[in-house]
């Protein structure tokens, strides 16, 4: 497990006089509007004042795009030993068993939780529907408008958190730095276009900014998931850790010069098949399990199989399932595959592997503390210890939500026993005035050279 902390010649990113910029003052700041963001600044105290920035409007995040579903024993024929059991195998053995039993137990009520914030599962004789994804061994991912599940999640969220009066929603607002004193984090400098740069104290933060799949060239991610999250508390002295486990989800859409769309697990957990260009379905030479093993065992076939067949792609095939279940369960896909000129219920859809989800993170406790003090951390921003080397499907929505609580009861906690009378720190910037920002820099071709690099280098093959 790789561990790391950062030294370096300027503490704070760009130049700034805490004179000339505008302060504000929070008890608690959280730094990302996921399901892990939002879930935490409903845990906090409704007495205290909490600040969420978000860089794009607080629809826009990695959460909003999960398709597949959470994850949570609710079939009475399940257990939460299997569910702990399947997770700990997708992890490799990397997982913290104490954190997966944490987590795993709490999942049906944080489910139950979301269903009382108004979110709407789909429902099938009256109960929630369950299906299975790869490393599941039983029906257990509930999910919503087919496969939308975390558009509905994050409908109902908003919605919650929008309703209560101590919390400020601040969108386009991007995050420059933390703000750091005597080893602690005393909020961070923003920047939007309302305010520029703008102080904001805050007694406690909250880092839920999500993932890094930006970083790639092939990746499920939208534009926002560029790993600012983690540069930022990195340079603020927090540890960071295994950094190295990027997931790559293995069926993204493959079109020549087009966007890059997921294409859901739960489609090869309603019985999906890949084939390759010659039509052979390939799974069964690298994983009992078939299209339904874990995902970087599919991610590795699927790269292997491309290989072997020259071919820039490899097939799901859906026309065998039934046409009715392929219009109820995946309406998204459909509608995404219809504007590329393919009828999933007949045609092959072209995929490939693309980066999915930064396992590791921000180092944090089973409360979500950082190694900063003053500083939390939750969701895909962090490194808990539930994932190990690989995420079972259908988790990471389960994890922004039991850590999300606990992060803002954590942080809720602490800022209730800080008194009110914060202190302006004279912080300042170690930039000279002979030194360059950089303002001549060619950004999308550094941005192309180094996605393409990760890809390369950083990618699906690894070695020890």
């Amino acid at each position: 497990m790789a561990r790391l902390k950062l030294k370096t010649k300027h503490r704070y990113l760009i130049p700034f006089n805490p004179k000339r910029i505008p302060h504000t003052f929070a008890d608690v700041l959280i730094i990302g509007g996921g399901i892990a963001g939002i879930r935490a600044a409903l845990a906090i105290d409704p007495k205290l004042d909490v600040i969420v920035i978000t860089k794009d409007q607080l629809r826009e995040s990695n959460s909003a795009y999960a398709q597949g579903g959470i994850a949570g024993v609710l079939d009475p024929l399940d257990d939460v030993s299997n569910h702990v059991r399947d997770t700990m195998n997708a992890g490799k053995g990397l997982c913290d068993e104490e954190t997966v039993k944490m987590v795993v137990k709490e999942a049906p009520d944080r489910i139950r939780e979301l269903i009382s914030y108004g979110a709407e599962f789909d429902k099938e004789n009256g109960e929630i529907a369950l299906t299975k994804e790869g490393g599941h061994s039983h029906n257990r991912v509930a999910h919503a408008l087919g496969d939308a599940t975390g558009k509905e999640i994050m409908r109902a969220m908003r919605e919650m958190v929008r309703s209560r009066g101590n919390i400020q929603i601040w969108e386009k607002t991007f995050n420059i730095d933390l703000l750091t004193h005597q080893e602690s984090c005393r909020g961070s400098l923003v920047w939007n276009p309302y305010h520029g740069k703008t102080f904001v104290w805050a007694k406690q933060t909250i880092m839920t900014t999500g993932g890094a799949g930006q970083l790639y060239r092939e990746t499920t991610n939208p534009e926002i998931a560029t790993g600012d999250g983690h540069a930022i508390a990195f340079r603020a002295g927090a540890e960071v850790r295994d950094m190295e486990f990027m997931q790559f989800h293995p069926t993204v859409l493959y079109i020549a010069g087009g966007a890059r769309y997921l294409i859901s697990e739960a489609v090869r957990g309603e019985g999906a098949y890949l084939k390759d260009c010659t039509g052979y379905r390939f799974m069964e030479d690298y994983d009992p399990a078939l299209e339904l093993a874990p995902r970087d065992v599919v991610s590795n076939a699927i790269t292997n199989q491309m290989s072997l067949t020259r071919h820039p792609c490899v097939y799901l095939d859906l026309a065998h399932i039934d046409q009715d279940v392929i219009s109820e369960r995946f309406p998204h896909i459909a509608k995404v595959c219809t504007g590329f000129g393919i009828d999933i219920k007949h045609d092959l859809i072209p995929v490939r592997p693309g980066a999915h989800y930064m396992i590791g993170g921000l180092t944090v406790d089973e409360f979500g503390a950082t190694t900063l003090p003053g500083l939390w951390a939750a969701g895909e921003a962090s490194s808990s210890g539930l994932h190990g080397a690989n995420r079972l499907g259908s988790n990471s929505l389960l994890e922004g939500l039991v850590f999300g609580i606990r992060a803002g009861e954590g942080a809720s906690e602490l800022a209730i026993k800080q008194d009110d009378s914060f202190t302006v720190i004279p912080l300042e910037s170690t930039w000279g005035n002979e030194e360059q920002l950089g303002e001549d820099l060619d950004l999308q071709d550094l941005r192309n050279s180094l996605t393409s690099l990760m890809w390369r280098n950083v990618g699906i093959k690894r070695d020890a």
